[in-house]
């Protein structure tokens, strides 16, 4: 039997390593980070133990390229759903979309969400790995299509926007909800409510407080335009 060529194994090995990532997925996703066992995820993915600290330093490690990868699926799934209108509009359904995914990801997947976003503030921080590089890639992309002069400025705020609203819907006790959170992001980037998948039984935005005080000082500022000044002698 002549020898497997180099292509070939790379893309065994290639396999060999989203297997592990999803096998992390769906543990921790069902019994939680701690209780997920770096054994249980070999199990899992088919796979001896010792590929695990072939391919990652250590769980950490591992955990976090798992959502980094779960992320980037639901990003190019969501971007990629259907036809996008012509011109400018369809570059802000594209946002909608991300938006939409991320923060959906925090309502389906709170577990593994909340236990990602402990992980990044952990000594460790945040792990810098190839399933990252092509979500910031997607992301960043997505920034250049919505319209943005400077990508490289606004893909990283747009980052911390997206990491603050999933870390508030996430808060044990205290949560934000969800549809006030998409009324911000989408009131700061100008969208529409109906683009991308607004929230079931939300069919138009929320008015929050702080909506209801701009809408009330443009209101009294618009009044003291039309009012008529004092008479003059």
């Amino acid at each position: 039997m002549s020898p497997r060529s180099a292509s070939v194994n790379e893309e065994l090995r290639r396999r060999s390593r989203e297997r592990l990532l999803q096998a992390t997925v769906e543990l921790v996703t069902e019994r939680g980070y701690e209780a997920t066992k770096l054994g249980d995820i070999a199990d899992r993915a088919g796979s001896a133990r010792g590929l695990i600290s072939y391919y990652f330093p250590g769980k950490r490690q591992l955990f976090q390229s798992a959502v980094h990868r779960q992320m980037h699926l639901t990003l190019a799934e969501a971007l990629d759903r259907g036809a996008l209108p012509d011109g400018p509009l369809g570059g802000r359904e594209l946002l909608a979309r991300a938006i939409d995914a991320i923060l959906g990801l925090a309502r389906d997947r709170p577990v593994l969400m909340r236990a990602h976003m402990a992980g990044i503030l952990q000594q460790e921080g945040f792990v810098q790995c190839d399933e990252q590089q092509r979500l910031a890639a997607l992301l960043r992309s997505t920034v250049s299509r919505y319209g943005s002069p400077d990508p490289d400025t606004d893909y990283p705020l747009l980052r911390a926007q997206l990491m603050g609203a999933v870390f508030a819907i996430l808060i044990p006790g205290a949560p934000t909800p969800l549809e006030h959170l998409r009324a911000e992001l989408f009131a700061r980037y100008e969208l529409e409510w109906e683009l991308g998948v607004p929230p079931p039984g939300h069919d138009a935005a929320p008015v929050l407080p702080r909506a209801r005080a701009r809408a009330a000082m443009t209101g009294a500022t618009s009044r003291e335009r039309e009012a008529p000044g004092p008479e003059r002698p």
